[in-house]
């Protein structure tokens, strides 16, 4: 439970993922959908572009809830070096377990939190590595058949049956390859006083 002076905390999404994640904390917090634009900037990294909407996401919702931390957060995974996002259809989900068969995949997490009183925001880019095994075209299409991954980026759901896709995961935190990186939302959440092993029952 969060005592009388904490902030509350509002997760800027309402992917199931990203909530079932924070679920895990089992800090109180409640969720919300911002608008905004993500289409990339011409030139822009995959670590700034995950980084600035991670915190577009938080600033988006700050004048609706004071009194809040905000978490963003953003992802998308890069493949020589091509920036891909969420597929949303079979064909550009073949195409795109098509493209990683047999390579490494890095994904790019971006975190924000914002403080929507003061205004300070706090950003973190988180990668994971994602070795894929050498695909048949037939296990492509059974995978998204079975499990349709077509809201996440990669194409896959590395809690689900996507793990069967991979030859190793190589990253700090598994939960960023989900889309949330929480080692270190939660280090940043400490610097405001909020610790789920110490708070009070």
């Amino acid at each position: 439970m969060q005592t009388v002076n904490q902030k509350r905390i509002l997760l800027a999404s309402t992917s199931p993922y990203r909530r079932a994640i924070l679920e895990k904390t089992t800090l109180e917090f409640s969720c919300a959908a911002p608008d905004i634009d993500e289409t990339a900037l011409a030139g822009e990294s995959a670590e700034a572009l995950v980084q600035r909407l991670a915190e577009q996401k938080a600033r988006a919702l700050a004048a609706r809830y004071p009194g809040h931390l905000i978490i963003g957060s953003d992802q998308v995974c890069v493949i020589d070096d091509t920036i891909l996002g969420k597929p949303h259809t079979f064909d550009n989900a073949r195409r795109q377990l098509s493209l990683a068969s047999g390579k490494k995949v890095v994904f790019y997490t971006g975190l924000c939190l914002l403080d929507s009183d003061s205004g300070k925001a706090q950003r973190v880019c988180e990668p994971f590595e994602v070795h894929f095994r050498v695909l048949e075209d037939a296990e492509i299409s059974g995978y998204l058949q079975l499990e349709k991954p077509y809201d996440c980026a990669g194409s896959f759901k590395c809690e689900g049956l996507g793990i069967s896709l991979f030859e190793k995961l190589d990253g700090r935190d598994p939960n960023t390859l989900i889309g949330l990186p929480l080692i270190a939302l939660l280090g940043l959440l400490r610097e405001h006083g909020i610790n789920p092993l110490t708070a009070t029952p």
